[in-house]
């Protein structure tokens, strides 16, 4: 079946040029004005449009073009449109990719540049809709809240499944930003205690002298402003799951009263003498080395031994391989939606996420792609949306954009058929068992469908 290509100009002769050099190599339909071409693009969407800006009723000024331009691309975001000019609209054709055409091409049309410029177009519009259909099968597939498919990340979700039916306390670490907080919501809502609460406390965040009553709770009278009861974290979580994040700032006199309160699941409230008994599953995180504070005496062995029961760790961004591209897009979709206009990532800003060393892992990536979506001015988010022109990156060896580019090719073969390894392998062009090798070491052998080599 040949590619759809649709051709919008007001001059009739350009149109039939145009579909008698193009007809071998691509089904062409023809439009004179917006409306029609809009009709054209609705009965049979095209992925790639050859657009003339200067369309009736104001042929001698490119609003009809752009106006054009913005309802296809509104309709279709992956639609490549090439904008055919004059040298005197050069700058109009530059305003146009700003607005997120593909390309441009002066007039007099040369057809050696045109069909290559379409070739480019319509693979480029191929490979972005299945990237984007791969995405999606892979977000509907994410875990407790989690976006994320690589490897280490799935080990992630099997402690989390392994840990959540139990009662065991669980130590979650890993540095700032790389979502401490959603593993332990995923660890309660995978639980038996997932209708109870869900109480989260900062314990960096609350002064030392407050941070005892915040989990504790305090008696009427106990201190100056202390004028009723109050109930404490640790109460309020009875039933449920207790998450205290940043467990290692903790004073030492909270280590102690924390460490009875595992040890018997009772604790009295500030001001107070009578014991009460809290039944809750606590699940603590650090993105400190909670093991190497007990050994400079900032943190108590066996407290760390009561709290890491169970030890989940989360990696860096930059160690999670393709799930930058994926989060990226998924935040991109979430932010996206309010602003009525479809937005997609340019290839500076895909190349700068890849290599962005992510300092600030998963949060700073959610918080640059909010930014974009603001700071963007055409429909296409570039590295400098992101403020990622220009900042450090890690750098890739010859051997290790190779083996990206080798998986990034084999993964979209075998979802492309259903993990079959003898129809990915021909798609490929090479051996079944040429395939397997590759799979075993790019560690894919999970979405073949295990057929023998």
């Amino acid at each position: 079946m040949r590619s759809r290509l649709l051709i919008v100009d007001d001059d009739e002769n350009i149109r039939t040029q145009l579909k008698w050099g193009l007809a071998d190599d691509y089904e062409v339909m023809l439009a004179e004005d917006r409306a029609a071409a809009l009709a054209q693009f609705a009965a049979k969407p095209a992925p790639v449009v050859l657009l003339d800006l200067g369309l009736p009723p104001t042929p001698a000024a490119p609003v009809e073009g752009f106006g054009l331009l913005s309802q296809l691309l509104g309709r279709d975001p992956f639609c490549k449109v090439i904008i055919t000019t004059g040298q005197s609209e050069r700058e109009n054709a530059l305003r146009g990719i700003g607005g997120g055409a593909y390309d441009f091409l002066g007039k007099p049309i040369a057809m050696v540049d045109l069909r290559c410029i379409l070739r480019r177009a319509f693979h480029v519009s191929q490979i972005e809709r299945e990237h984007a259909r791969l995405e999606d099968r892979l977000v509907a597939g994410t875990f407790e809240g989690f976006v994320g498919r690589s490897a280490v990340m799935e080990e992630v979700f099997a402690g989390i499944r392994k840990v959540a039916p139990t009662l065991a306390p669980v130590l979650v670490l890993g540095e700032s930003g790389t979502g401490k907080e959603l593993a332990a919501r995923a660890i309660h809502s995978a639980s038996p205690r997932k209708s109870g609460p869900f109480v989260a406390i900062n314990c960096g965040a609350i002064p030392e002298n407050l941070l005892e009553s915040e989990l504790f709770g305090y008696e009427k009278g106990s201190f100056t402003g202390a004028v009723a009861q109050r109930i404490g974290r640790v109460e309020s979580a009875s039933g449920g799951t207790l998450f205290l994040d940043e467990v290692g700032e903790l004073s030492p006199a909270l280590q102690v009263k924390l460490l009875r309160f595992l040890q018997d699941r009772t604790f009295t409230r500030v001001g107070g003498r009578r014991e009460i008994e809290a039944d809750v599953r606590l699940v603590a995180a650090s993105n400190s080395d909670l093991k190497g504070l007990t050994s400079v005496g900032r943190f108590r062995e066996d407290l760390y031994y009561r709290l890491a029961v169970v030890v989940i760790e989360l990696p860096p961004l930059r160690e999670r391989g393709n799930d930058v591209g994926l989060l990226a897009h998924t935040f991109l979709k979430r932010f996206d939606e309010n602003h009525g206009r479809p937005l997609r990532f340019g290839q500076s800003a895909l190349r700068a996420m890849e290599r962005y060393h992510w300092p600030g892992n998963v949060r700073e990536l959610e918080n640059r792609v909010r930014r974009s979506v603001i700071m963007a001015e055409g429909r296409q988010i570039s590295a400098g949306d992101l403020e990622l022109d220009g900042v450090h990156s890690i750098p890739m060896s010859l051997w290790e954009a190779r083996e990206k580019a080798d998986r990034m090719a084999v993964e979209m073969a075998l979802r492309r058929s259903g993990g079959n390894i003898s129809v990915a392998a021909k798609e490929l062009g090479i051996s079944r068992p040429t395939l397997y090798d590759l799979m075993n070491k790019l560690g894919l052998t999970k979405l073949g469908q295990g057929e023998p080599p």
